[in-house]
């Protein structure tokens, strides 16, 4: 059963798997500069917090450290954006092949 909705979904998900393939190292999380005295802005540190297995996290970081950690932080925002398409498209293409088999099975009555 041919369906140009189904064949552009299914192309679109080729395409992000392929994507998802390409990502490079990745980690959760959200990178802020943080002070010792907050009204004064005094003591600037930097500080990574993530949740992982329901657990909230929090590191300190070097300031040299901070442009890698940020391209892993997109990398892993990439990786979810990604999974959350693949899910949606896979849900309508299974919604549309259902949807096509019942037409068939109604005109066949």
């Amino acid at each position: 059963m041919q369906d140009k909705k189904i064949d552009a979904w299914q192309k679109q998900l080729e395409e992000a798997k392929t994507a998802l393939l390409q990502l490079g190292p990745m980690r959760p999380g959200t990178l802020s500069q943080q002070f010792k005295r907050p009204g004064q802005k005094n003591g600037p540190y930097w500080q990574l917090s993530y949740t992982y297995r329901q657990r909230r996290y929090g590191r300190y970081i070097r300031p040299d450290e901070t442009d890698e950690l940020n391209l892993m932080i997109d990398n892993f925002k990439r990786f979810k954006a990604l999974v959350d398409q693949c899910i949606e498209l896979s849900i309508q293409i299974a919604d549309r092949k259902i949807l096509l088999r019942r037409q068939a099975i109604d005109q066949a009555q």
